[in-house]
C-alpha cells in the first residue's frame, strides 16, 4: 500500500567531503504503518541503474545519527517511524553523473507477529542536477 512512497522525490545528490564526491545519497520511508526498531529493518537493498550496490557501502542515517546496515542489526534503542524520511548514503568515488537514474529498493522488515519476513519494494527514477 505505501510502496510507492518508499523513496522520495526530494534528496537524491551527490556527496561531498573535503571537496571531493565520495557517494550519493537519497531519502526513503519505511512502509510499514506503525515504524520499526532499527535492529528490525533485516536489509535495505539498492539497486541504481540495473547496478546492485554493495551492502557494506550503505549507510543508514535518521535524526543526525549514522549507522552501517550491520551496526543496525544491534540498535535497540532507536528507531525508523512511519513517514520519517532516513537518509541513504552510498559510499561510491565520483558518485553519480548528473541526469536521470533508474533507482530500485528493496526493504525487509522483521515484524513481530508476521510468520514471515517481508519485503516491500519500489522501482523510481530520479534526477540528479
Amino acid at each position: 500500500m505505501f510502496d510507492q512512497h518508499i523513496i522520495c522525490d526530494d534528496g537524491f545528490r551527490n556527496v561531498e567531503s573535503d571537496g571531493a564526491i565520495i557517494g550519493f545519497a537519497l531519502l526513503a520511508r519505511l512502509p510499514y504503518y506503525r515504524g520499526l526498531g532499527l535492529s528490525m529493518i533485516e536489509d535495505l537493498a539498492l539497486t541504481v541503474d540495473g547496478e546492485k550496490v554493495p551492502r557494506d557501502a550503505i549507510r543508514f542515517s535518521v535524526r543526525g545519527r549514522t549507522w552501517t546496515l550491520d551496526e543496525m542489526e544491534t540498535e535497540y534503542g532507536d528507531r525508523w517511524n512511519f513517514g520519517e524520511k532516513a537518509e541513504l548514503t552510498v559510499l561510491r568515488p565520483d558518485g553519480l553523473a548528473p541526469g536521470k537514474h533508474v533507482v530500485h529498493l528493496a526493504e525487509r522488515m522483521r515484524i513481530s507477529y508476521l510468520p514471515f519476513v517481508p519485503t516491500t519494494s519500489t522501482t523510481k527514477e530520479l534526477e540528479l542536477k
